[in-house]
């Protein structure tokens, strides 16, 4: 009896995450019910035949997990991927954003924790091996089911298709190869790599001398009653009414991309003119420590540069996310952090002020500002829309969640405060613009995880109240410097927001998991870390779902990864007329037995380059044998052009390897014209073999005459 009641314990605290889907959604999203299924029979498999203390360690481990992807999929609509464990890694984070333990779902929470806690207590016995081959092939046919279903279910998202660990797994071990490009990169689309000011200007240079950036933590343009109209929603049940009312002579763009998550990376592309990375590596605006010249070309610097005070302040502290080095970098002059503000909280928050204290301390920043004789720039940026919500318990009572209220202050702070700037006149020669660092998203749509927030004010009152066309993060920089004619730097892109287009724009982001790419040709793709993409004609890169959105038989959306790869490396220096890739640092690589695939099994990430005309190419090669067969190793190289073998390039073989042995080969080649999207695919096979990348060198230098 007692061995029956753990056994159903251990199933429950397996299969409850499907049971929650269940009571939740019914029935309305079959590929994530068979994945938590497929998943939770995976984990009662494991654990049904580990020892008791590797059984606790698992169940405990599944219910941690469930609980913190509940959370973060209430906080912003997406589920977790393997690059979070970062933040594992960061106490200060870990501590604020759960500070309270104020859950999004308590009692799923609750229900999770509590069977995995009594499944410590319960032991089960473990049961003969014929449990497990029955096991084992409904596992199988789960998950061959919930593939079929995840790839016909287009209008669903990857929430509503994976369970959190399994698309955890799938995003760790399915990222395309594409994603993984060198510095120099493919030639890209010029919506996605130039300035674009060749256009009507809504009005001449602006009457404004002072600019205000105002960023609002996460907040999409779905909550602003004529942003959300524009872009065609019909309702909803956040709505901020106060901002609104106070911004209604403001001219707003309904069609606003945010490229990524992450307040980091939103601030880079804001400040700097450029997307942000496209992907979860190394934010751009760390990478602007080895980019002086890049980092001066950021519209803090240019505002300095051309006589403006330029002052950054925060309501969290600088140091997470090294906002304290970057925002220098920048240019700003001034940075400042919660450590700025003297009026305390009416209640504890982690993070820093609460909106409204931190809105009446911005107010009395301008107000000294305002009384020195000279222009400046201010860039502020709340918190308290950001997990675990800076509202007191008696207010977040008022509300469905705590992040409703969370909201709903922030509304009556925005609103009150720019009040406060018509009032102390401050929009009379302030440049005002209110935008947001990311998209917490919505359970009404995936691509609201895309959807931002811009709404300016500004002194002319000619300019339209709708902005037609599409326009980003990455156009903040430009259209600053345009609406004062400042000149602009080589490198920044985008378009103008003070000035009108008539032609489609090339737009692209990555959120919720999903790369999302707009092309001029009204194309929309969409495509997941698991290789599967979907296009449509639309003529933007947010709205919902074009009605001819189907799978992307045409391969055109793998361009998508491409294309972000290369953008995410844009700041890699060229070195003049000649440069040099490193593409190995003594890496090692376990080998198939035999090789099934040119790209699933290519040991290397040199794919995609341009090397120009009269250029010269030298490759060298240096791998190490750890371990092998006594029938040793054999590597093979292959050098493709727009994916096709080139047959005009002489390169040595490599010697068969035995375990200890080492093989350089080294290789020039020339180009008389111009060459494109070249790869180079390092194979290898052998039998329980590894192999250790010490060199894969590509120097390109140009040739005389």
């Amino acid at each position: 009896m007692k061995n029956s009641i753990a056994l159903i314990l251990l199933a429950l605290a397996s299969f409850l995450p499907a049971c929650l889907r269940l009571s939740s959604q019914g029935f309305t999203q079959p590929a994530g019910l068979l994945s938590d299924s497929g998943l939770g029979l995976l984990v009662f498999l494991i654990a049904l035949y580990s020892p008791h203390w590797l059984r606790l360690l698992l169940v405990l481990l599944w219910a941690l997990f469930q609980v913190s992807a509940h959370e973060l999929v209430a906080a912003m609509q997406r589920l977790p991927t393997w690059q979070d464990i970062q933040y594992l890694a960061d106490p200060a984070f870990l501590h604020k954003s759960a500070a309270g333990f104020n859950l999004a779902a308590p009692g799923a929470v609750t229900a999770l924790v509590l069977t995995a806690v009594l499944v410590c207590f319960l032991p089960v016995s473990r049961p003969g091996r014929g449990w497990l081959g029955p096991g084992l092939a409904a596992l199988l046919l789960i998950l061959v089911a919930q593939g079929f279903l995840s790839n016909r279910s287009y209008d669903h998202s990857i929430a509503a298709r994976y369970n959190p660990l399994h698309w955890f797994i799938v995003d760790a071990v399915s990222s395309p190869l594409p994603r993984n490009l060198p510095a120099m990169g493919v030639r890209l689309p010029p919506g996605l790599n130039n300035l674009d000011l060749n256009s009507t200007a809504l009005l001449p240079r602006g009457k404004a001398q002072n600019v205000l950036i105002v960023i609002l933590e996460g907040i999409p343009g779905l909550y602003y009653p004529a942003i959300r109209e524009g872009m065609g929603v019909d309702s909803h049940d956040i709505v901020m009414n106060r901002m609104a009312a106070t911004t209604d002579d403001a001219m707003i763009i309904p069609d606003f991309t945010v490229h990524s998550h992450q307040t980091i990376r939103g601030l880079y592309a804001i400040l700097c003119g450029d997307y942000s990375k496209l992907s979860w590596a190394t934010p751009k605006a760390y990478e602007l420590q080895q980019n002086p010249e890049r980092a001066d070309q950021c519209l803090p610097a240019q505002l300095a540069q051309n006589g403006w005070s330029t002052h950054y302040l925060q309501a969290a502290g600088l140091g997470f996310m090294s906002k304290d080095r970057a925002m220098p970098l920048m240019g700003f002059q001034t940075t400042l952090g919660s450590e700025w503000f003297s009026e305390p909280n009416p209640f504890p928050f982690s993070w820093g002020p609460i909106d409204p204290v931190f809105f009446r301390g911005a107010t009395t920043y301008i107000t000294e500002l305002q009384r020195k004789d000279q222009p400046w720039m201010l860039t502020l940026l709340t918190v308290g829309t950001h997990q675990p919500y800076g509202v007191s318990d008696v207010f977040a009572a008022q509300y469905p969640s705590r992040q409703r209220a969370a909201i709903a202050l922030l509304d009556e702070a925005v609103a009150d405060f720019i009040a406060d700037l018509r009032r102390d006149g401050v929009l009379d020669n302030t440049l005002v613009l209110i935008t947001s660092d990311e998209s917490h998203g919505s359970a009404l749509a995936d691509w609201v995880s895309s959807w931002g927030l811009a709404v300016i004010l500004a002194p002319e009152d000619d300019l339209p109240r709708i902005k037609q066309g599409g326009y980003g993060l990455v156009d903040i920089t430009a259209s600053v410097l345009d609406y004062f004619g400042l000149n602009m730097p080589a490198n920044i892109v985008g378009r103008s927001f003070f000035r009108e287009y008539t032609t489609p724009r090339e737009m692209i982001a990555f959120t919720a998991s999903k790369v999302r790419r707009h092309t001029a040709d009204n194309l929309r793709y969409e495509c997941s870390a698991d290789g599967r993409c979907l296009v449509g004609t639309a003529p933007s890169l947010l709205g919902f779902p074009p009605a001819d959105f189907a799978p992307d038989r045409d391969g055109g959306g793998s361009s998508s990864f491409t294309y972000a790869a290369s953008l995410d490396r844009k700041l890699h220096p060229r070195h003049g007329e000649s440069q040099t890739l490193q593409f190995a640092e003594g890496e090692l690589r376990r080998l198939p037995e035999k090789i099934t695939s040119e790209w699933g099994d290519n040991l290397i990430g040199a794919q995609y380059l341009d090397f120009p005309a009269n250029s010269k190419v030298h490759v060298s090669i240096r791998v190490r044998a750890v371990e092998a067969h006594e029938s040793g190793i054999r590597m093979q190289l292959l050098l493709k052009q727009w994916e096709r073998q080139q047959g005009d390039i002489a390169t040595p073989n490599f010697p068969v390897l035995r375990a200890g042995e080492e093989s350089t080969i080294e290789f020039t080649f020339e180009n008389i014209e111009a060459r494109q999207s070249f790869s180079f695919h390092l194979l290898g096979e052998g039998k329980n073999a590894t192999i250790q990348m010490q060199d894969f060198v590509v120097t390109v230098d140009t040739m005389d005459g």
